[in-house]
């Protein structure tokens, strides 16, 4: 079975730019990320505005995976983004454990970004 008759089964979706519009959307979310590090780690930027923007881009991003991939919330990758954004607010409102927390999302974020398809694809329900 070739790739499209299986995205066809599986009720992916897709138009052109897509791609493009999403790879955007990631280096507006990599800036974010490295002036939110900066307000964490350094004390430097606005920690609210930088949170604004990731939050916008991570939207973004994540309403075009859902609408391509109507499993998205249904599979590791989707859960554990929505589990992401609760620890980003989580860290945004509590100052103490904001640092520990900014570690660990990154740590977290990466693994599963980069984690094989077979387990970011996995349907947890």
């Amino acid at each position: 079975m070739s790739r499209r008759e299986r995205d066809d089964e599986e009720g992916r979706r897709d138009f052109r730019g897509r791609s493009l519009l999403i790879n955007l959307l990631r280096v507006i979310h990599i800036a974010g990320l490295a002036g939110l590090s900066a307000a964490v780690l350094a004390g430097g930027g606005n920690l609210r505005e930088w949170g604004g923007v990731m939050l916008a881009s991570g939207i973004g991003i994540i309403a075009l995976d859902a609408w391509a991939n109507p499993l998205y919330f249904r599979q590791a990758k989707g859960i554990g983004t929505v589990l992401k954004i609760t620890l980003v607010g989580l860290m945004m409102a509590w100052e103490p454990g904001r640092q520990p927390l900014f570690w660990f999302l990154l740590a977290f974020s990466v693994a599963l970004s980069h984690a094989p398809g077979r387990i970011r694809h996995r349907q947890l329900y």
